[in-house]
């Protein structure tokens, strides 16, 4: 019998999930069940993901720069990365702001909704951390995202996801050193990098094994964590114009793909599709990127030389899905707040949300981080930030696992784009985990 594949075995779990989620909440002990038996298997398989993200961007980076053998051709891939990542989120800001005008979703939220919400969140512990994130990356100087993004101790950089940029950097500044020692010099080295990240992708296949079993731990606790449904209903017209966005991206991607790669959309869609429903599941990029990885470059045939760089980039700067929801919840809070927006301030929050993305970590919840940002930069009065954060944080988790699964496919589909521009993009070949297994059973 044929086996199930990998995206529809991950739909079963998510969706088996979702259900075993809503029984639990019927349950007077189910909540504690789920957060104590559950939910321990969906966090293991995350810290899995995250262990091997920083060993798989070091030995793929530096192995796809060192084999490049011609350093401009890095410049010409790093050049190309940078335009298309900027286009694609422009796209995605305008697509957010046209929409949130033209439904204007904050009109329709009355003021006893705003009263029951500020009172539930405004104090929220959370809520009180992201505007203190946000103030401290406000009072830093122009320049200061320059200076984070380089190391002064590379260790210590590979030991915290979070500095993802450092370790990219420093791989960089390592593949191209090993490009101008020369070949004969630079082998043993790459030897063992390119060992390394056979081994990587190979430990990527078994944690996968997992991974319909780790979406219903993770599903489940994400239902019976969800809070008042009647507040996630009060937002149910700003949630349909986010995730109506969101859409909207995916329908731009399809047709970029199907128009300048000549690829399918739909095949790219399935292909895709295991690194999509695991970003929806852990709501982090940098979670999914060794599986975006392994995606790509064996199913759909980006060359190393290319996603080593493209998806790692992407994972740290590239927050589409992230972008499009700051100009929709900075519009609507606007409008739910009578907070009156002028045509240069729509303006500014494209610049701002363009900028907050490339800052952005790419961990859960960075994307209110941003939202304050933007809210800042349009005079939003600071005493009403509280009030502000507490009329969408309700829904920021459901959304935040959505706006994830456009962040990977953006990523995705640049890696195609830039493929295809410098030649690179061939005919996917598909390792299983088990390919060397009867050399060593």
């Amino acid at each position: 019998m044929k086996k199930l594949a990998l995206h529809w075995q991950i739909l079963i779990g998510m969706f088996l999930g979702l259900i075993f989620g809503f029984i639990m909440l019927q349950l007077s002990w189910g909540v504690g069940f789920v957060e104590n038996w559950i939910n321990p298997v969906g966090t293991i398989f995350i810290k899995l993901l995250k262990l091997i993200a920083i060993p798989l961007i070091l030995a793929s980076l530096i192995k796809g720069i060192s084999d490049l053998k011609d350093i401009s051709k890095f410049r010409n891939i790093g050049l190309r990365t940078i335009i298309t990542y900027v286009f694609t989120t422009v796209i995605a800001i305008s697509i957010g702001l046209m929409l949130v005008n033209v439904l204007q979703p904050g009109n329709g939220v009355s003021e006893e909704t705003i009263a029951k919400l500020t009172e539930t969140y405004a104090g929220d512990s959370n809520v009180q951390s992201k505007i203190e994130e946000a103030t401290r990356q406000k009072e830093s100087g122009p320049l200061q995202f320059l200076v984070d993004m380089v190391p002064d101790n590379a260790i210590n950089a590979m030991s915290d996801n979070s500095l993802m940029l450092q370790v990219i950097v420093f791989a960089i500044f390592l593949g191209i050193s090993l490009l101008l020692i020369g070949e004969k010099r630079a082998k043993p080295l790459k030897d063992v990098f390119d060992s390394l990240n056979y081994v990587v992708l190979k430990m990527v296949d078994l944690i996968m094994l997992s991974a319909p079993y780790a979406v219903f731990a993770l599903l489940a606790n994400v239902v019976v964590s969800s809070g008042d449904p009647d507040l996630l209903f009060a937002l149910l017209k700003y949630a349909g114009t986010v995730v109506l966005g969101l859409l909207l991206m995916i329908v731009f991607y399809l047709i970029v793909v199907g128009t300048y790669t000549k690829k399918n959309p739909f095949w790219f869609l399935k292909e895709i599709s295991p690194a999509q429903l695991l970003a929806f599941s852990t709501s982090s990029s940098a979670a999914t990127l060794p599986v975006t990885m392994e995606r790509v470059e064996e199913h759909i045939g980006v060359d190393k030389e290319v996603s080593s760089f493209v998806l790692p980039v992407g994972a740290t700067i590239n927050m589409d899905g992230t972008s499009l929801y700051q100009a929709v919840a900075a519009v609507f809070i606007s409008q739910a707040l009578a907070f009156d927006l002028t045509f240069g301030d729509q303006l500014t929050i494209v610049l701002t949300a363009l900028l907050a993305s490339i800052g952005s970590a790419a961990v859960p919840g960075a994307g209110m981080v941003m939202l304050v940002i933007v809210l800042e930069a349009i005079g939003f009065p600071a005493d009403r930030f509280p009030i502000a954060l507490a009329l969408i944080f309700a829904v920021d988790r459901p959304l935040d696992m959505c706006r994830t699964v456009i962040n990977v496919t953006g990523d995705a589909t640049v890696s195609m784009i830039v493929a295809k521009s410098v030649g690179k993009l061939g005919k996917p070949k598909v390792e299983e985990w088990d390919d060397h297994y009867d050399e060593v059973k």
